[in-house]
C-alpha cells in the first residue's frame, strides 16, 4: 500500500463484477486505488469464481433489486458522501438504470460545491462488432452519457453510443465530438484502438451492425455453470482486453495492415464542446489478458486527481467536472498527463506478467511432453482443455505483485501523448441537435422513436 498520501482523501464507491479467483473488476480496481490512499467501497454486480475466459464458471449475478438495497443501507447510515463513482460491467438494462440513479443521488447532493463528485463511467457492452450484454441495455447506458463527467469507451462502444462509424482519425474526432456536444460528456478517453500506419481503424464490427447485433444468448443460470461459457464474456473479462484481431471478426477481403501496437485517443471538450485529442501508443503484447481495462479505469482515477490538483490552472478541482480552459492544448491536459502515467504503469505490469507466463508455461509444456501428453494436433480434449486452464492461470494479471509499478510508473518518456489535428478540423455543427417543426429537440438518449426529447420554445 502507499506509504503516504498520494491524492487528496478520497471516497470511492465502485460498482463493478467481481470474481473470487484472479484480478477482474472491483476485484482489480478496488486494490489499485486503495494502493493510491483511496477509501473504495464496492458494490459488486456479479459474483463468480473466477473470469469467464477460463470457459467454465460459476456464480450469480446481483439484481438491480439488490444493488438498490445495498445503496440504500449506505444511505440510511449516512456513508454515501463519496467523492468519485467508478462503474463497469452492469448486467441487465435494470441495474443499469439503478446505477443511473444513484449516480444522479451522488451528484445532486454535490450539486452545491463544483468538483466535489467525478462520475467516471466505463460502458462495458463488447467489441469486435457483438454486444455482450442483452439488446435493451445500450440506450440505457445512453441515458447515463449526461451525467457522467468521463467515459471509457473500446472502439466498437464509442462507435455504438454516437451512432458514427470510426474508419480513421477524422471520423474518429467526429465521433468524439457528438460525445461532447450532443451528450455533453466532458472528458473522453477510446481505449484499445487499432491503428494501421497511415492512420486507418480495423473494423471493429461488419457493416450491417444494426441487423447483426442481438441480445447476447450465452446467459449465465444464478448457480452453475452456463450453458455456454464463452471465451469473450463482458462480465468478468474486460473488452479491451480481448485478442485485436479474430478470423470472425475481420470483414474479407481486403487483406488489412495488422497493427504491432494499440493506441489510446483522450479528449477534454471545449467550452463549446470541440474536442481537443491526443494520443498515446503503446505495444501490442503477444498475450491475451483479463482485467486490463479494470486496471485501466482504476488507474485513471487517481492518476486523473494528482493531475488536476498538480494543474497549473487555479483550483482546477472546484471547477465543474475538472475541466481545463480553453487555451490549455490537448497534450498538456490533467487527463493527456494522468493517461501518461496509468499507461507506464500497465506497459510495465504486463510485461512483467508476459514474461512470467511464458515461462510457466514453457515448464508446463515439457511437463506435459515428459508426461506424453502431448501438444499441438496431436493432443486429445483433455489435455487441451487442461493446457487452457493452465495459461488462463499464469496470465492473470496479479496486480498485487507489482505495487511499484502501479505508484511510480517507469519509462514515461515513451508514453508521451500527443496532440491529434483531426479534432481541429472536424465541423462545428456535427453533434447540433435542431428541434423539429413542432419544437421537439431529440436529446441523443435511446432509440430515435422513443428516446428523451425536450420541448423548445419558439425563439430560444
Amino acid at each position: 500500500m502507499a506509504s503516504g498520501p498520494l491524492i487528496p482523501e478520497t471516497r470511492v464507491l465502485a460498482i463493478a463484477s467481481h470474481v473470487v479467483h484472479g484480478y477482474v473488476g472491483n476485484k482489480m480496481a478496488t486494490f489499485v486505488m486503495q494502493s493510491f490512499g483511496c477509501d473504495v467501497c464496492a458494490i459488486n454486480t456479479v459474483h463468480y469464481s473466477n473470469h469467464t475466459a477460463y470457459k467454465q464458471v460459476k456464480g450469480t449475478k446481483t439484481t438491480a433489486q439488490q444493488v438498490k438495497i445495498l445503496y440504500e443501507g449506505l444511505q440510511q447510515s449516512c456513508l454515501n458522501n463519496f467523492d468519485l463513482l467508478l462503474t463497469g460491467y452492469m448486467p441487465s438494462a435494470e441495474v443499469v438504470q439503478t446505477v443511473g440513479k444513484i449516480g444522479r443521488d451522488l451528484k445532486f447532493h454535490a450539486g452545491t460545491k463544483p468538483g466535489s463528485f467525478f462520475w467516471v463511467l466505463d460502458p462495458v457492452m463488447g467489441d469486435n462488432g457483438e454486444l455482450y450484454i442483452p439488446e435493451d441495455e445500450v440506450p440505457q447506458y445512453k441515458s447515463l452519457l449526461r451525467e457522467a463527467d468521463l467515459i471509457l469507451p473500446n472502439q466498437f462502444e464509442a462507435e455504438l453510443l454516437s451512432d458514427t462509424t470510426i474508419t480513421d482519425l477524422a471520423s474518429l474526432a467526429a465521433a468524439i465530438q457528438i460525445l461532447h456536444k450532443t451528450y455533453q460528456v466532458p472528458h473522453v478517453i477510446i481505449t484499445s484502438l487499432r491503428l494501421t500506419r497511415n492512420n486507418q481503424t480495423l473494423p471493429s464490427r461488419t457493416p450491417s451492425r444494426a441487423a447483426s447485433s442481438k441480445p447476447a444468448s450465452n446467459t449465465t443460470s444464478t448457480h452453475g455453470t452456463p450453458s455456454e461459457s464463452p471465451k469473450l464474456n463482458a462480465e468478468t473479462s474486460h473488452p479491451s482486453s480481448w485478442p485485436t484481431s479474430t478470423p470472425s471478426s475481420l470483414p474479407e477481403p481486403p487483406a488489412i495492415e495488422e497493427p504491432v501496437k494499440l493506441t489510446i485517443i483522450g479528449s477534454t471538450a471545449t467550452s463549446d464542446h470541440r474536442p481537443r485529442l491526443f494520443r498515446i501508443d503503446t505495444p501490442q503484447l503477444p498475450l491475451f489478458f483479463s482485467g486490463t481495462g479494470d486496471m485501466f479505469a482504476a488507474l485513471t482515477v487517481p492518476r486523473l486527481i494528482e493531475a488536476v490538483h498538480s494543474s497549473s490552472t487555479p483550483n482546477l478541482s472546484s471547477r465543474p467536472s475538472w475541466k481545463s480552459p480553453d487555451d490549455v492544448s490537448a497534450e498538456d491536459l490533467p487527463l493527456a498527463k494522468a493517461c501518461q502515467k496509468v499507461l507506464a504503469s500497465m506497459q510495465a505490469i504486463l510485461g512483467k506478467t508476459t514474461e512470467k507466463c511464458q515461462e510457466t508455461m514453457k515448464a508446463y509444456d515439457a511437463r506435459a511432453t515428459k508426461d506424453g501428453c502431448g501438444v499441438g494436433d496431436e493432443a486429445d480434449e483433455e489435455p487441451a482443455e487442461k493446457r487452457h486452464l493452465a495459461l488462463m492461470k499464469a496470465s492473470e494479471v496479479t496486480v498485487v505483485r507489482y505495487t511499484k509499478d502501479l505508484l511510480y510508473p517507469p519509462e514515461l518518456g515513451k508514453f508521451r501523448p500527443r496532440a491529434v489535428s483531426e479534432g481541429e478540423q472536424v465541423q462545428s455543427d456535427v453533434g447540433n441537435r435542431e428541434p423539429d417543426e413542432l419544437g421537439v429537440l431529440k436529446l441523443g438518449v435511446g432509440k430515435t422513436s422513443e428516446g428523451a426529447i425536450q420541448v423548445v420554445s419558439k425563439g430560444s
